[in-house]
């Protein structure tokens, strides 16, 4: 379904979004944290944590590109 779809790649560039914004933070080494920094923090953490369980780490807009183009012909409705 195009749920699903829109689900596996939403999901693989939230990861890659926030593997980026994790990698920037930590180059830029600021320490000193408000409140509201640390609760995104956590937030972040938790999302990575789970979307590191599914499949959606492996994933690029690339490969679901592909993934969904060879689908297509098969017309899956479920």
């Amino acid at each position: 379904s195009n749920v699903r779809k829109h689900f596996i790649y939403f999901f693989s560039q939230v990861f890659q979004l926030l593997t980026d914004l994790k990698q920037q933070r930590k180059e830029s080494g600021k320490n000193k944290q408000s409140s509201g920094q640390q609760n995104l923090n956590t937030i972040m953490y938790e999302t990575l944590k789970y979307i590191s369980k599914t499949p959606c780490r492996y994933q690029s807009p690339e490969t679901v590109r592909e993934f969904l183009a060879a689908m297509k012909g098969h017309k899956l409705t479920k």
